[in-house]
């Protein structure tokens, strides 16, 4: 199978593809059946937006911990790739989350920023927190990723 930001941006460094993605409209398979967007890349930044709804509830009726846990190992993970040269690619090694608040689907649109810490040349540090438009905190993360030359 190949991999939808070397289809968008091909040859490119890590910023350049996913900025290629955001240009052609086209969202990874999770985006779509959790229902979120990229919707920011910075070198060293990453912004997720999506609105917690009743497609992501756990039988308890509250949004299942594992979509905020995406929303923040994807915040993470694409925040280190915007550091990346066009042959290197990464995975996560280790996610540890804080679940600071229930999310509900009338919490409304949220947003999950990841910013690279710190990055080396085999492993790289990552953190995220999810947080509503009023800047309340629903989750945060900490990640190490490791890099990977192609």
């Amino acid at each position: 199978m190949s991999r939808l930001v070397d289809e968008t941006g091909a040859g490119l460094s890590g910023l350049a593809q996913l900025r290629a993605l955001l240009a052609s409209g086209r969202r990874p398979g999770i985006a779509v059946a959790l229902d979120f967007d990229l919707s920011v890349v910075e070198e060293g930044r990453a912004v997720f937006t999506g609105t917690p709804g009743e497609h992501a509830y756990n039988p308890i009726g509250s949004v299942h911990g594992g979509y905020a846990a995406t929303l923040l190992d994807s915040a993470c993970g694409c925040a280190v790739h915007t550091r990346l040269g066009a042959t290197q690619t990464y995975t996560t090694l280790e996610l540890k989350i804080a679940y600071h608040k229930a999310l509900h689907a009338t919490v409304g649109p949220i947003e999950a920023e990841g910013r690279v810490v710190s990055l080396g040349r085999r492993v790289a540090f990552a953190e995220a927190r999810i947080t509503d438009a009023e800047g309340r905190l629903y989750a945060s993360a900490t990640s190490t990723l490791l890099i990977i030359e192609r």
